[in-house]
């Protein structure tokens, strides 16, 4: 009798797993730990499964791990959507063998463009740029010649200068479907509030937030908006307040930048005595946990951050694996959530 063929049971066996472990692991399933699956392989050349009967266990096996170097100006748990996103990223590179490494750039090297003191590129195969708007910072990166993604990037970067994959959640047409529902709704002058040179993200807000003003007829009042560059917002504790107090006439509502600002808008207006959603609606970017838990409810636009992770990860490995395909300008898609700070316009 012939001997007989190694199944998947005798590989799960042999490690200790249960079968079904064993089979997604060589079916390459993403929810598998790297480690794993590297384990499962391996055992299955030893034992000659199948199509990894003629493989050689080295040439399978990773012999270093590689890294890939996160350059940031905060530190990721600061935002729920940089700890969301950084989650996804991280478990899809750790499958492929990489470790992360988290660089915080602080403003004096960033203002003498310099990179971290424990950054050494010789020891990078990958980078990945999260909150780094400076045009000068964005280009002493990429002279580095290294594979890099940015997520999100300068409010003036012009795509063709920008010598790296970028990727953005969609911002211009949620916050144009917003306004647009705002204005069906009821409302006949909106501002805006938010730096909208802040960022890309920012700025396509800000675009979209024009268009849909632009397609209403209704003319762009900057009376009514706040505008101030970014390092403005709340340096004092009334901030907000004086700057609607300087408004000749409140508008019927706000679309904000952010849920951050938003949050804080509200509290101005309270302050104020102005009743939202009776008097003013409100409507932020970013669903984030705060715009849950105010009252009233912020509306407000989802970000897939985990998913966003994910996409980035893919990227760079992409570019990682073939250096000199054409760089990627990629959208992540968002949603629009209506909640009761914008009821009464209804």
């Amino acid at each position: 009798m012939g001997k007989e063929k190694v199944t998947i049971q005798d590989i799960a066996d042999a490690l200790g797993i249960s079968r079904n472990t064993a089979s997604k692991a060589l079916n390459g399933s993403d929810s598998i730990p790297g480690e794993t699956r590297n384990r499962v392989i391996k055992k299955a050349i030893e034992l000659k499964y199948k199509q990894f009967a003629y493989m050689e266990t080295e040439s399978l096996m990773p012999k270093n791990p590689g890294n890939i170097a996160l350059l940031t100006q905060n530190m990721p748990s600061m935002s729920h959507f940089g700890a969301k996103l950084i989650s996804g990223l991280e478990k899809r590179i750790s499958g492929e063998g990489y470790n992360l490494s988290i660089h915080i750039v602080r403003d004096i090297e960033r203002s003498s463009l310099q990179l971290p003191n424990n950054f050494e590129a010789s020891k990078v195969d990958g980078i990945i740029c999260i909150e780094l708007f400076d045009m000068e910072y964005t280009k002493l990166i990429t002279s580095l010649g290294l594979p890099t993604i940015f997520i999100d990037c300068a409010a003036d970067m012009s795509y063709p200068d920008l010598e790296a994959d970028l990727l953005l959640m969609e911002n211009e047409h949620s916050t144009y479907f917003m306004t647009k529902r705002l204005i069906e709704d009821g409302c006949g002058s909106l501002g805006f509030i938010g730096d909208y040179n802040h960022c890309k993200s920012f700025n396509e807000r800000w675009a979209g937030f024009n268009r849909a003003l632009a397609e209403a007829g209704i003319p762009l009042d900057r009376s009514q908006c706040v505008l101030e560059p970014d390092r403005e917002f709340f340096s004092e504790s009334d901030w907000m307040e004086q700057r609607l107090d300087k408004m000749p006439d409140t508008p019927s509502g706000f679309v904000c930048a952010n849920d951050f600002i938003a949050v804080n808008v509200m509290k101005a207006l309270k302050n104020r005595q102005i009743a939202i959603p009776e008097k003013i609606v409100v409507a932020g970017f970013d669903d984030a946990p705060e715009s849950r838990i105010v009252e009233p409810r912020l509306t407000t636009v989802h970000i897939y951050s985990d998913e966003m992770g994910i996409t980035a990860a893919n990227m760079l490995l992409s570019r990682i694996k073939e250096p000199e395909q054409p760089y990627q300008v990629t959208h992540i898609q968002t949603k629009p959530l209506f909640r009761e700070s914008t009821q009464a316009a209804r």
